[in-house]
């Protein structure tokens, strides 16, 4: 008889059974060394978990003084969480009884592979029976989880000393390198640590809703190959920002080798890596390059203080080390504060004779007295205005009693301050656990090697610029044009005509040069002088895509000659019609561009280049829509940006015009990006008197397949 698996209670998040259970079945339990199911039960019993525990295997009568009982229908009753330390081979009939015994939530170890059967049909029949179960799985080919909160380690590696609990959550895809954040770094300290494994059913986005639900997370980080569920994951990335929750990514596969790995790996289409970026962009997270960085980020972010407005404010014994610390942070985009008259004098005054009253301070002078000299000199730059963190550099070492002092010097500090307190140490060999721990348990973050520790700083300013961001309006209503446009689209296999393309970026407010269709020599010199000169004249035969290739332009045509020669030559090489437009002026030549992705749907683009747009590769990609802030923002972190300001006497170019243009390519892309395959406008002159988008690509996506 088949026992129902039971709803969840009103107000009770649907990952409860899996991650706070009050009831575990671990099949597979065994009193074996060095086996998964030794080390589960390890585990549990040691992480003190208060719920019922239920070891399951034929061979044993008890286990570490539990009862074991046979088998899932042996037990007293249902189990919220039922543990799978079984091999591949009877893992559906495992899965197939748990769930018929009436387990709510399930764990999986194997990976769900059967040697011989093509494809993944093991691990398909096993989600499949899950979810018509209607239960939540961690794994399969997983580690398993730590809840910290709930007193469960539910780990299929034993670590006899499992840290202090915290606020960070740590989400992992890869379950080594969960494991290297575990159990390595004491400084990292979790609430919630979770390998997910494949995700047959359940996602990291579901995990990261359950965290973010959780009074106790501070910060949520994430080790990605992939996003499985798009729209749960923008979900729980709103609630982060709703809840000033900063979440934080190491995205694996950014490149075409390393996503390679990522599909053989598990199974994960690791994605378009500028798109993900730009997704990180729209919704506040912290995008890290690697554990290093993920896991000072992490220490620095759950802290018990955020950076307040201002720069970073610096105390340090060493001149040498003062100039490292000023090229690096110029590197990192890390700025200074900019610190007051009544800060210099009170450094001043503190300050043995020689010493600059500047920031950053190196306060090392006689030596003599030190520690009330570098309290009183941190305390000042922590209280100027304009000093958001303060940060002692030194190279620590739990053995010298110099670095004991220090130490007691930012804790004073810290204790006297409503910022954050950082101690950042140049060198990254760990021979300061000591002082480390000391300093973490009163509040002060201890960050080892220059670079990560800067990087962190940086995104600790950038997520408080973030919430001090106005959240992004809504669209008042699509585009009035936009249905006309999307039955156009629907109805094409082939790219649209220049002109069509031109009308369309004009229905969207995209400034487009004045122009006409001709098809005879008379027509374009009727067309000629309708419009002015100088002319560009373009073949606008069908199905001709690239047109400078194939010799189908012809530029600054500057009388009536010139352009009935330029019809002579363009009609009898590739036809009777072109298109004649007026030329367009400017300082600078970039481009515009739409990316579709099919999971979290349209991008565009703003680049640098002209013809020299793959050369340069100076691109920003934004999240569709595009608010005015998004654009100025993607347009103004362009490496050529300054070209838009003016140069060698030239005027400067028109920001805000530039601004419009993407904001409404923006909106095209909201309206029509399902319906384009590719939408290039290459090049986009841009001057003191505006914007002209000059030539337009636009392929329906009917026609993707067939134009690449």
């Amino acid at each position: 008889m088949r026992v129902q698996n039971g709803p969840k209670s009103a107000g009770e998040h649907r990952l409860r059974p899996l991650l706070a259970p009050r009831s575990v079945a671990l099949v597979g339990a065994s009193r074996k060394r060095n086996s998964i199911g030794n080390d589960l039960m390890r585990n549990l019993i040691a992480s003190g978990y208060d719920g019922a525990i239920y070891p399951v295997n034929p061979s044993n009568e008890t286990l570490y003084g539990l009862r074991c009982y046979p088998g899932l229908g042996a037990l007293p009753g249902p189990v919220d969480l039922a543990i799978l330390s079984v091999p591949n081979r009877v893992l559906e009939q495992v899965v197939a009884g748990a769930i018929a015994a009436g387990a709510r939530a399930l764990v999986i170890f194997a990976s769900a592979e059967l040697e011989g059967e093509e494809g993944s049909l093991l691990r398909e029949r096993v989600a499949a029976l899950a979810r018509e179960a209607g239960i939540p799985v961690c794994g399969a080919n997983c580690m398993g989880f730590y809840n910290n909160d709930h007193g469960l380690r539910a780990f299929s590696a034993f670590h006899p000393e499992p840290g202090e609990p915290g606020g960070l959550t740590l989400i992992g895809q890869s379950g080594s390198l969960l494991q290297a954040l575990l159990f390595n770094d004491p400084r990292l300290r979790f609430n919630l640590a979770v390998s997910t494994g494949q995700e047959l059913v359940t996602t990291a986005a579901d995990f990261m809703d359950y965290a973010l639900d959780q009074p106790s997370t501070r910060a949520v980080a994430l080790v990605l190959e992939a996003i499985r569920d798009p729209e749960l994951f923008v979900a729980a990335l709103e609630k982060a920002r709703a809840r000033e929750i900063p979440v934080i990514v190491l995205k694996l596969g950014r490149t075409e080798a390393g996503a390679g790995f990522a599909l053989s790996h598990t199974g994960a289409i690791a994605g378009n890596a500028e798109v993900y970026e730009s997704l990180f962009r729209r919704y506040g997270v912290i995008s890290v390059r690697d554990l290093n960085e993920l896991a000072a980020t992490a220490i620095l972010m759950c802290g018990p203080r955020r950076v307040a407005a201002g720069g970073l404010a610096a105390i340090l014994d060493s001149g040498g080390e003062r100039e490292l610390l000023v090229d690096c942070a110029q590197d990192h985009g890390v700025p200074f504060a900019q610190i007051g008259p009544q800060t210099v004098q009170a450094l001043a005054a503190a300050l043995d004779p020689g010493l600059s009253p500047v920031n950053p301070v190196d306060a090392w002078g006689t030596g003599r007295d030190y520690e009330a000299g570098f309290e009183t000199c941190l305390t000042a730059l922590m209280n100027d205005p304009d000093t958001g963190i303060g940060m002692f550099v030194a190279d620590l070492n739990d053995e010298l009693d110099l670095h004991a002092g220090y130490a007691g010097v930012c804790e004073a500090v810290a204790r006297a301050t409503d910022k954050p307190v950082v101690m950042m140490t140049n060198y990254s060999a760990w021979s300061h656990r000591d002082h480390a721990m000391r300093l973490s348990r009163a509040g002060v973050a201890v960050l080892d090697d220059t670079a990560p520790a800067l990087r962190a700083v940086r995104h600790a300013m950038e997520y408080r610029d973030f919430l001090a961001r106005p959240a992004p309006s809504p669209r008042s209503a699509e585009n009035p044009r936009a249905a006309h446009w999307r039955a156009v689209l629907a109805g094409r296999d082939d790219a649209l005509t220049e002109d069509e393309g031109y009308a369309l970026l004009s229905d969207y407010g995209i400034p487009v040069p004045d122009h006409r269709i001709a098809e005879s020599r008379e027509a374009a010199l009727a067309a000629a002088r309708d419009i002015g000169f100088p002319l560009v004249m373009k073949t606008a035969a069908p199905g001709i895509l690239h047109k400078s290739d194939v010799g189908g332009v012809r530029l600054n045509l500057g009388d009536e000659a010139a352009v009935a020669a330029a019809y002579d030559d363009l009609a009898a090489r590739l036809g009777p019609r072109v298109l004649i437009s007026a030329m367009a002026k400017g300082q600078a030549e970039l481009a515009f561009g739409l990316v579709r992705d099919p999971q979290f749907g349209s991008f565009v683009m703003v680049a640098f280049g002209g013809i020299w747009i793959e050369v340069l590769k100076d691109s920003q990609l934004v999240m569709a829509p595009v608010s005015r802030d998004d654009a100025a923002r993607a347009i103004g972190a362009l490496k050529m940006a300054k070209v838009l300001e003016g140069l060698r006497g030239a005027p400067p170019c028109d920001r805000a015009a530039l601004i419009d243009t993407f904001v409404r390519l923006g909106d095209l892309a909201a309206d029509l990006g399902a319906h384009i395959a590719e939408l290039d406008i290459n090049p986009v002159m841009v001057g003191a008197g505006g914007v002209v988008a000059v030539d337009s690509l636009i392929l329906p996506a009917k026609g993707n397949a067939a134009h690449g």
